[in-house]
């Protein structure tokens, strides 16, 4: 099963996830790609990683997905990516909020790739940034726009797609 889950900022959709993930029976495999940029996201690492069940195992990359998702595929496994949006922000922007189109254009396209020919079962958390109002400059409209093509390809390859609002799974794709 490849289950797409999306939901806004604190939705329960990494919750979610973790319940499909525990509820599995199978070795997880928690695939955290958020960087500790200042000192509030260096807390909500740590937060993340104290709330995991200790008998996971946790890699953290922002940018080979594909590469940690080919590495750790089977059946035995059960894959968990917390979360496509830093994971894209990682991808798409350097440190100095550049646009870096090679390694945007490689990595995404490595992820569709492998996605389809991936013999284990994966949950990726995405947030669902376009429902809001259109981003004043170029920058998020980039990240919001690239964030909605994603989404819409990785739907398209999912088995399941869920969105979650205040908690509630709602299935869009089952």
């Amino acid at each position: 099963m490849q289950h797409l889950i999306l939901g806004g900022a604190r939705s329960g959709k990494s919750q979610y996830a973790e319940q499909l993930a525990e509820a599995s029976k199978k070795q997880v495999i928690y695939i955290a790609t958020g960087t500790a940029g200042d000192e509030e996201m260096q807390e909500r690492i740590h937060k993340h990683q104290t709330e995991r069940p200790r008998y996971w195992q946790t890699i953290e990359e922002p940018i080979l997905l594909a590469d940690v998702l080919s590495q750790y595929a089977g059946t035995q496994n059960f894959l968990l990516v917390d979360c496509l949006t830093l994971w894209l922000n990682n991808i798409l922007f350097d440190a100095q909020g550049n646009y870096q189109e090679d390694i945007f254009l490689q990595q995404k396209q490595s992820l569709l790739e492998i996605l389809p020919n991936l013999h284990t079962d994966i949950s990726l958390v995405s947030n669902e940034v376009g429902s809001g109002v259109v981003p004043m400059d170029k920058m998020s409209r980039r990240f919001v726009d690239e964030a909605g093509r994603l989404h819409q390809q990785l739907a398209k390859i999912c088995s399941h797609v869920t969105l979650v609002t205040a908690g509630l799974p709602l299935a869009l794709k089952h």
